[in-house]
Parts: C-alpha cells; sequence; structure tokens
C-alpha cells in the first residue's frame, strides 16, 4: 500500500487503540475502504473474523458471523475511515510523476488503478490510494490531483475539450476541467511500440506497384502508423483499407 502521510499514520494508530485492534488490521481495512471508494471493503484479516465486508449504510458480513460485538467494531472503523477518506486532508503520499514502463501509461509509481475506462479516442484510470486521475486523449496524457473526490465514474457529453468531460463523486457531477492539472505530455508518457515494416509483396517483376503515395500497400502501412499512434480509429483503418486493397 502506498506510505502513509503522518496524518495518515496518526489516524490508524488512534482508530487502532480506541477499538482495541492491531495497526495491522486498521491498515487491512483503511485499504479495503480506499479501494472500495469509501463506500465498501471487502477484506480478510485475523482480528476481524476472518473474511469479511462492508457496504456504508450498516450492511456487514463477517466470517465470525455470530459476533456481534465484532461485527459493530467493524462497521465503525469502516465508518470512521470512510469519513477521513472524504474529509480532503491527505492520508496517503503521493509519488513523483515519472514515465511508466511496459505497456503501462500511467506513471508506475501510483500502482494499479481503482478503475479504468475508455470513450471514442479518450481513456483514463482512477487511482483513489493517491488521489489522481490520468486522461490520455490521442496521446496526450493529462494528470490530475482528484482532492478529496471520491471518483466513482467519468464520461463525456455532447460537446468537445475538457469541458465536455464530467466525473461523479459523493458531491455529484463535476467538471473535469475543475481538478488541479498536476502536469500534461505530449506525446504520451511511455514510447509507443514501433510499427513493424511490411515486406514488400512480390507481384513479380512485371507488375511491381509503384513505390510513393500511389502504392496502395505503402499507404496501408502508413494507415497502420496513424492507428498505431490513435490517430485514427479502427473502423476508419479498416474502411480505408478496403478500399486500398481494391485498387491492387
Amino acid at each position: 500500500m502506498q506510505a502513509l502521510t503522518s496524518y495518515g499514520q496518526q489516524l490508524v494508530q488512534n482508530i487502532a487503540q480506541r477499538y482495541g485492534f492491531s495497526t495491522d488490521a486498521i491498515t487491512t481495512l483503511l485499504q479495503a475502504v480506499v479501494a472500495g471508494n469509501g463506500t465498501m471493503a471487502q477484506f480478510y484479516h485475523p482480528e476481524l473474523g476472518g473474511n469479511g465486508q462492508w457496504m456504508q449504510g450498516g450492511m456487514i458480513m463477517l466470517g465470525d458471523m455470530f459476533n456481534n460485538n465484532l461485527k459493530a467494531s467493524v462497521d465503525g472503523v469502516c465508518q470512521e475511515l470512510s469519513q477521513a477518506l472524504m474529509g480532503g486532508t491527505a492520508l496517503f503520499m503521493a509519488p513523483p510523476v515519472s514515465a511508466g514502463t511496459g505497456n503501462t501509461w500511467w506513471p508506475q509509481e501510483w500502482g494499479q488503478p481503482g478503475a479504468t475506462g475508455s470513450q471514442n479516442d479518450t481513456r483514463y484510470a482512477i487511482f483513489p490510494m493517491v488521489r489522481r486521475l490520468a486522461l490520455d486523449q490521442g496521446g496526450h496524457i493529462t494528470l490530475y490531483d482528484t482532492l478529496d473526490h471520491q471518483i466513482t465514474g467519468i464520461s463525456q457529453q455532447q460537446g468537445g475539450g475538457l469541458q465536455s468531460w464530467v466525473f461523479n463523486s459523493q458531491y455529484g457531477v463535476v467538471r473535469l476541467d475543475s481538478l488541479p492539472v498536476i502536469t500534461t505530455t505530449q506525446p504520451a508518457l511511455v514510447s509507443q511500440p514501433q510499427p513493424q515494416t511490411m515486406p514488400p509483396a512480390d507481384f513479380g517483376s512485371n507488375t511491381m506497384p509503384p513505390v510513393g503515395d500511389d502504392n496502395p500497400l505503402a499507404m496501408i502501412e502508413k494507415l497502420g502508423q496513424l492507428l498505431q499512434k490513435g490517430l485514427i480509429t479502427q473502423d476508419e483503418f479498416s474502411r480505408k483499407k478496403s478500399e486500398l486493397l481494391q485498387r491492387l
């Protein structure tokens, strides 16, 4: 789990003392509540009755199903942790921004996102544990500080630009451009895979198509590069490719 701030450490220790749990048990619950965007949690810890589930509003299930005192304590802890997450004070230390590696397009230090999605040529990743949001629009990546918002969904309304993107939080519907921008990057944070060069087609010495913009195969290869960079959609690529193949 991401390192706690001094406030986060004090909160965990204070709750552990008041409820009679170890700091490890409280940290387990904190991690589970964060993963559930502050409204639910799934966890496992021997002190908490083994496997357990909690949902805001009073629903709680524990492996030790008949221990009502334990249920009340776990519910109380989860409620306090949920309120702390939505209270606006940072519980986790945000890592420095640096390029990701492998298949990730967000900063690797942020770990795994709590939610991801895409719409049209835009994709996003939400990181509730470090209060961050990454948005990739055709290779142009913008990183946001989500403040105390517990984001449960993000979508694009009719229109264009950042002002058309909204997200849902405990405060209702909020515009994306209201969040502080950490940084923007063009092109993407990670290097895009280089498109493989297609071997020249062998039509025989008398039928080899000319090399240049009039060569359908060369144009298909260029379209493939545009598709790799996210500058055209898969439907646009397939439609144009079909037109070019008919010219061979």
